[in-house]
């Protein structure tokens, strides 16, 4: 395990052990003294990762209220507690700072869980074929009166039989009385039928709109139904959900969250909906959630959003105001990621073909710079290189125009992040958000199909981001894959493939710097290290506590290891003896 390395990247401001500190400092006996009272509840006889400065290992914890007011020894913390104090015997488990989840779409898998046909393939879904999908949206189709929409979302044109996106015909077999709309496992592509095209009033006719894609067929011109990048040119027309149709995506994302050990959730673009907001002030949001607003040019047509100055809103539960997400590119697996050079297997028949940019260069600097004018930090999504390029060009250009220290500006995705670029980040102090997980989920597409096995290799390289001490979170982007925290970390140490072979051996890094970018580097990179993200006297009460110590034993067990309790600000909100979730 690099100690070091890990000690080197969890340099900080925190509001716990500075590196001088004593040891009754570090206790928390001088800020006890000064409250004057003992703590409430006291966790003892476990294993507690504290992810702090020095990557301390303790047996004991105190909490008092939603803080931390006590870490050290068993015997250290046990002559704090009165006979008031709860004492929790965490029975020789492992207890690490909640997960915080740095880039997700919170409440999507509630959504996608209730309200649309599972179309993905194994080990997610059911579906390995176009026919197992038409099957499966028929039989949808039976249970709903006609002309009420139909929607689908999983699938993967490279997990099915016939290696290729479904066709609109081909939905049309599942339904003409219905309208229908599938959308991809990357959330980028979407294929719609007959129906759903005309009621867009689209056709053979319809221009291409700016960073997307209406695909049509190249001898007929006619609509094939597969829409790149442009999904929400139908999708608008969907009925929006109803409000206690939203209330029961929160309350089944809730569970999913809580259950998997998230205390903080980050909303990648969606900001602070008024569902959100009402389910916080019903106390149905028992985790911390983190928005960031959108600010990306829409290829729909739509408005871009007002550009106000950045401003915090909202509290520690539910917070927004001060991010604003970007996209400068699409998705490696719907082939809409840019790159550099052209896809290793040629797309439609063009062995040049590279992708292509949301928007020109140009305008994304523009709106860079306005928002970093603004005030904001900012997110971009660039999944392949050539936008990557675009991202930190845009970043260069808008801290030469206004120098700001410590802006934490953020690369979402950054799968196809080139040695060189990581250089270029760490010199603008700029910090990646990996999605790892793409190593299992779509790595042996990126060895075989995408990249190449050279470029496939390199994806989301780790290792050589840790080497330029470049401190990055690594994210699952729920509901594009499942909100499975140890299962990024497992993928960034294992980085095995869904056939079980290495991708890219050299970019692994070790248990304890995975667990970091779930932690105190997520929370680092939200500008929130100072009060979360490790367990020190003064931070949030948030905490995982696990079956089994992910720091030993044999790595490729990682995801597999139980979450036992979830718990934020000193209150438990779920235990799996029980399998609820508390509010």
């Amino acid at each position: 395990m690099d100690m070091r390395g890990m000690q080197n990247r969890m340099t900080r401001r925190s509001a716990g052990v500075a590196g001088g500190a004593t040891l009754a400092t570090w206790l928390g006996f001088g800020w006890l003294g000064a409250q004057g009272t003992a703590p409430d509840t006291i966790y003892v006889n476990g294993t507690i990762v504290t992810m702090d400065a020095q990557s301390r290992s303790v047996a004991a914890v105190a909490t008092r209220g939603d803080r931390i007011v006590a870490v050290g020894t068993d015997v250290a913390i046990r002559r704090l507690a009165d006979d008031r104090t709860r004492v929790v015997d965490l029975q020789q488990r492992t207890m690490l700072p909640g997960f915080i989840d740095a880039h997700s779409h919170f409440p999507g898998s509630g959504t996608a869980a209730l309200f649309t046909v599972n179309l993905s393939s194994p080990p997610l879904g059911p579906i390995n074929s176009v026919e197992n999908m038409v099957a499966a949206l028929r039989q949808k189709a039976r249970t709903l009166p006609a002309g009420q929409w139909i929607r689908g979302g999983g699938y993967d044109q490279t997990l099915l039989r016939e290696g290729r996106h479904p066709t609109r015909q081909e939905l049309d077999r599942a339904s003409t009385d219905h309208p229908i709309l599938i959308t991809h496992a990357s959330g980028h592509l979407s294929v719609a039928n007959s129906r759903a095209l005309q009621l867009a009033g689209l056709t053979k006719d319809t221009p291409q709109p700016q960073g997307g894609v209406i695909q049509k067929d190249p001898k007929t011109g006619e609509l094939t139904g597969l829409l790149e990048e442009v999904g929400g040119m139908v999708g608008r027309l969907i009925p929006p959900q109803t409000p206690a149709e939203i209330q029961q995506a929160i309350d089944w994302s809730v569970r999913d969250y809580a259950s998997n050990g998230v205390t903080t959730a980050t909303l990648a673009g969606g900001g602070i909906s008024t569902a959100l907001r009402q389910a916080g002030k019903e106390g149905r949001l028992p985790f911390r959630i983190v928005a960031m607003i959108p600010g990306a040019a829409r290829p729909d047509g739509g408005a871009a959003p007002t550009i106000v100055p950045a401003a915090r809103l909202g509290d520690e539960m539910l917070k927004s105001g001060l991010t604003v997400k970007l996209m400068q590119d699409g998705s490696i697996q719907g082939f809409t990621g840019y790159l550099s050079k052209p896809y290793h297997t040629p797309y439609n028949d063009d062995p040049q073909y590279r992708g292509y940019p949301r928007e020109p260069r140009a305008a994304l600097v523009e709106r860079v710079k306005a928002y970093h004018r603004a005030g904001y930090q900012i997110a971009t999504h660039a999944n392949g290189d050539a936008a990557i390029d675009d991202v930190l060009f845009a970043y260069r250009e808008a801290l030469a125009e206004r120098p700001r220290p410590d802006h934490r500006f953020r690369v979402e995705h950054a799968q196809m992040t080139r040695d060189d670029q990581l250089d270029t980040m760490k010199a603008l102090g700029v910090s990646p958000s990996f999605f790892v997980s793409h190593t299992y989920f779509w790595g042996d597409q990126h060895r075989d199909i995408f990249q190449g096995p050279e470029r496939g290799a390199h994806i989301s390289p780790l290792a050589a981001a840790v080497a330029r001490g470049i401190r990055f979170s690594i994210h699952l982007d729920s509901n594009v894959t499942p909100m499975r925290p140890l299962q990024a970390v497992w993928s960034a140490v294992n980085r095995l493939t869904r056939t079980d072979r290495v991708l890219g051996p050299d970019q692994r890094i070790p248990p304890l710097q995975a667990l970091g970018a779930v932690t105190i580097d997520a929370a680092w990179q939200a500008h929130d290290d100072t009060i979360k993200g490790s367990i020190e006297t003064g931070k949030l009460a948030d905490f995982v506590i696990l079956a089994e110590n992910p720091l030993v034993g044999d790595p490729r067990r990682i995801k597999d290891i139980h979450v036992m309790e979830t718990i934020v600000g000193g209150r438990s909100i779920y235990r799996r003896e029980s399998g609820r979730t508390d509010r």
